[in-house]
């Protein structure tokens, strides 16, 4: 699957591995589509999933549409140019950003934002996570080339 199929904006699950117990947590958050890298970002300020991705940048995410499972590497976006840019396509792709009292300075400067770079379905499954709530999977895994 290409990722430029997906919509430029929409909600998906993550599964990360935590940093400190190494057991797997899944969060559901909005992802934005900008230059045809996948994107999670969100208000300013601290986030769990965000600081697991540091300690273990191996994830699985759960899309809703089409339904399947994803294997990536988050690579957290530091460069603040880089921020910029995609904190004002987010903004323009989903205007629940923008209506939140923050300024493009506050999540230029202190939103989570990380790349997820799709990896081959041999990848680290440690923390896929499963798709169904009853321990199995709905979908296979598979690229997002």
């Amino acid at each position: 699957m290409d990722v430029r199929e997906l919509p430029p904006t929409g909600t998906c699950e993550v599964s990360t591995q935590g940093r400190r117990t190494s057991a797997t947590r899944r969060v559901e958050i909005w992802y934005v589509v900008v230059d045809g890298r996948l994107v999670l970002t969100g208000t300013p300020g601290p986030r769990h999933w965000l600081a697991n991705l540091r300690a273990h940048p191996h994830a699985w995410i759960h899309l809703r549409s089409p339904v399947t499972d994803v294997a990536v590497l988050a690579e957290e976006v530091t460069d603040p140019q880089e921020r910029r840019r995609i904190v004002e396509s987010a903004w323009r792709l989903q205007p629940w950003y923008a209506e939140q009292p923050y300024s493009v300075e506050d999540w230029v400067q202190r939103s989570p934002m990380v790349v997820l770079v799709p990896v081959p379905p041999e990848g680290d499954r440690s923390a896929r996570g499963s798709s169904s709530g009853d321990g199995t999977s709905q979908a296979g895994s598979t690229s997002l080339a």
